[in-house]
């Protein structure tokens, strides 16, 4: 297993902590000098925060793990590819590397509707790697959906009974 897959499973874990707890399953962890110093899981619905993405979540605990803003020399890895509030905190915060697995053809702004990550006009850029573990990243999301569908579809019909 090379170096990204290792980290980009530990996101994995993540994911599966926010599926758990009934949250869309995204993980995120932020690695420098080989170590985890923030990582994450979507609790969005939890904490009934529109801003609680795994992301966002990851970049504030490495901060206070370095107690700085600045996250240079960090990569960060998520099993999603990062919306456009995503990519702003990754940019504002430093961060020289993004790793992500699945793409994102809804908010992706890692490159696949835009690449916030590369902007010229921005001071900083990110590095980005995509589509690491993309298959296993991505069928978890689409197995939550399908379930949460399925789910849905249930009550409605137990509605009209």
């Amino acid at each position: 297993m090379d170096e990204h897959e290792k980290w980009m499973r530990l996101a994995l874990a993540e994911a599966d902590k926010a599926e758990d707890i009934g949250e869309v399953p995204i993980g995120a962890v932020i690695v420098k000098d080989g170590q985890v110093i923030g990582a994450a899981h979507n609790r969005r619905e939890t904490d009934l925060q529109a801003t609680a993405h795994a992301e966002l979540l990851a970049i504030e605990r490495a901060c206070n793990a370095l107690g700085s803003w600045r996250l240079s020399d960090c990569t960060l890895y998520v099993t999603l590819e990062p919306c456009p509030m995503c990519a702003g905190a990754i940019v504002q915060s430093r961060v020289d590397r993004v790793v992500y697995g699945a793409a994102d053809p809804k908010a992706g702004c890692a490159g696949t509707l835009l690449n916030l990550l590369d902007e010229p006009r921005f001071n900083h850029r990110a590095q980005v790697i995509s589509g690491c573990l993309a298959e296993e990243c991505g069928e978890r999301l689409t197995s939550f959906f399908r379930l949460l569908r399925a789910r849905k579809k249930r009550e409605k019909l137990k509605d009209l009974s």
